[in-house]
């Protein structure tokens, strides 16, 4: 038996729609196997092009087995539509935002009471601390630095990106003196470190299964962006690039946190009871 014999051996047959060894169906998502004599061409042959070896269940069962990929698919081709039949935005007109109508109502109702506003602005300063407090909490405290980390990257990142694109304050924004950062100082709009900051410490909670604190964190959240599309804090997308933001420097943070480990650089804990 010689080592290719044992190589096609041991590649498991994941479907019955295709029968040679060489093969898997499409709803794996897996490749075509190709000889080594073709990897100096970056598809090979197009006579052993993995679309050729497709079967009509193949094709149909995408549908069944991928609806997400599926949907995106229709999504693209939907959104292709609209964006190369759109009226585009003079530069003389401020910035559609659909946030900005969603909200329109409660914008109405702040600017109608100052008050109102003002209150809001300083419970959504108590939650920003609270995010805070939690995100230094972890490494302090628990020996944890992985959300403190993304915070330090998703704020840095933050900094460059809304220093080198400096957008306008939106049309009918209402300030307050006790929204953060308080004193209604200068602000980058791009993107939002409220949102992102809530993000990373929701995400490290559901890690240590704090679900309860999670959903509170996730909730606090939405009403943030509520606020600040209302009052004209933040443009829409801002708030969305935010949330993904969050996900984003907390998934880098891990990255860091395992390469660190694996190099024997545990200097930022001050106790090891988890490595998160």
């Amino acid at each position: 038996m010689n080592a290719d014999k044992i190589h096609q051996r041991s590649i498991p047959q994941t479907t019955t729609l295709l029968k040679t060894s060489n093969n898997v169906s499409i709803n794996n998502f897996n490749l075509k196997k190709t000889n080594n004599s073709t990897t100096n061409w970056v598809w090979g042959s197009f006579a052993d092009a993995s679309f050729l070896q497709w079967t009509t269940s193949d094709v149909f069962g995408l549908f069944k087995y991928h609806p997400v990929p599926c949907f995106f698919a229709v999504s693209l081709l939907f959104f292709m539509g609209v964006e190369y039949t759109l009226r585009m935005i003079p530069p003389s007109s401020p910035p559609f935002d659909i946030g900005f109508v969603a909200t329109a109502y409660l914008h109405r109702v702040l600017v109608a009471s100052p008050t109102l506003n003002t209150v809001l602005a300083g419970l959504n300063t108590v939650f920003v601390g609270m995010q805070t407090t939690y995100i230094i909490g972890t490494w302090v405290i628990e020996g944890r630095p992985r959300a403190t980390i993304a915070a330090l990257f998703m704020f840095t990142c933050r900094g460059i990106l809304g220093y080198s694109t400096q957008l306008p304050l939106p049309e009918g924004f209402l300030g307050s003196g006790a929204d953060f950062p308080v004193g209604n100082v200068s602000f980058f709009l791009f993107y939002s470190g409220h949102v992102a900051g809530s993000v990373i410490a929701s995400l490290d909670m559901k890690r240590m299964h704090r679900w309860e604190l999670a959903f509170l964190f996730d909730t606090l959240n939405l009403l943030q962006v509520v606020r600040l599309l209302s009052t004209r804090g933040h443009y829409t997308i801002d708030l969305a690039i935010g949330v993904g933001a969050g996900m984003l420097f907390d998934s880098l943070a891990g990255k860091y946190m395992k390469k660190a480990m694996a190099e024997g650089g545990d200097v930022l804990y001050t106790n090891l009871p988890h490595l998160s």
